[in-house]
């Protein structure tokens, strides 16, 4: 028995490294993409191109990184807490179907990946909003992350640190759904038989993951960067209304283009990183 807690425990801790590094690789890769999104979803510009040129021109090449420092000291614990979720997740429906993962269906796959987005959203929600708060601004207006922080608990307390959580959880729920059920049928659609290891495989599949999970909850996202966006209390129903006001429902999708460009790097990156780190972990543990 004891023998049993202790492998489950290394188990655990192996899917929480390996996430949290494959989670670097996506920051790393990424987040230029992610802060132009973000920029065109809260209506600061109008084309990725307008953006880049500008944010360059005002801010210079590191002006591509402003606000990473929330998600690179979030993402390791979110990413972490996702693949380990995921790997939970698996265990549930495991223990509900008397399946072996290796015997899953789509159904059983995107279960266990809803699974995991329930306890990285408290997570993730936090550091989203931190981040997109200092992603919207630019040049002397630039503030700290701690001064973000301490404005925005002084505006609402913590609950205005954790503004936005409900449209994370409705974004990354069906989001993780789509992601971990593309990933695993790609990855074994396109790995050869009896290889342990394929970079090409496990790189197509997490890229193609990443645009899967995007085109699903995007709508989703851009009403949650809105509303994170803003220091005034707003509700998802009324954030989307406001939205669907603006343009319709063609509103809903600005900078859906970095996403997407963004989305294929970032998560190719991700699962390699994922893969390579448990790899690692295996053979030393």
């Amino acid at each position: 028995m004891a023998e049993e807690v202790d492998s489950l425990l290394v188990d655990n801790v192996k899917s929480f490294a390996s996430g949290g590094f494959g989670g670097i690789c996506a920051v790393l890769t990424g987040h230029p993409f992610d802060l132009v999104k973000v920029r065109l979803q809260t209506g600061m510009y109008q084309s990725a191109v307008q953006c880049v040129k500008q944010t360059v021109v005002k801010d210079g090449l590191f002006g591509l990184y402003r606000g990473v420092l929330p998600p690179l000291l979030g993402v390791t614990p979110m990413f972490a807490v996702s693949f380990w979720g995921y790997d939970v997740g698996k265990k549930i429906v495991s223990s509900y179907t008397g399946k072996t993962s290796d015997q899953f269906t789509i159904a059983n796959i995107s279960t266990a990946g809803f699974i995991s987005a329930i306890p990285t959203t408290l997570v993730a929600a936090p550091f989203e909003r931190i981040k997109v708060m200092m992603q919207i601004q630019e040049g002397n207006k630039s503030t700290s992350m701690g001064s973000v922080i301490k404005e925005m608990y002084k505006t609402g307390g913590i609950r205005s640190i954790f503004k936005g959580s409900a449209a994370t959880l409705a974004r990354d729920g069906p989001g993780s759904a789509l992601y971990f059920a593309t990933y695993e049928y790609l990855k074994e659609r396109l790995s050869t038989p009896g290889e342990s290891m394929s970079l090409f495989a496990i790189s197509t599949a997490g890229g193609f993951a990443g645009v899967s999970m995007w085109l699903g909850v995007f709508p989703i996202d851009t009403i949650k960067s809105t509303q994170q966006s803003s220091n005034v209390s707003v509700s998802i129903l009324q954030t989307t209304k406001n939205i669907y006001a603006k343009g319709g429902v063609k509103a809903f999708f600005p900078g859906v283009g970095p996403a997407l460009a963004r989305s294929f790097p970032a998560n190719a990156a991700t699962f390699v990183g994922v893969e390579l780190a448990r790899d690692f972990l295996d053979k030393l543990v």
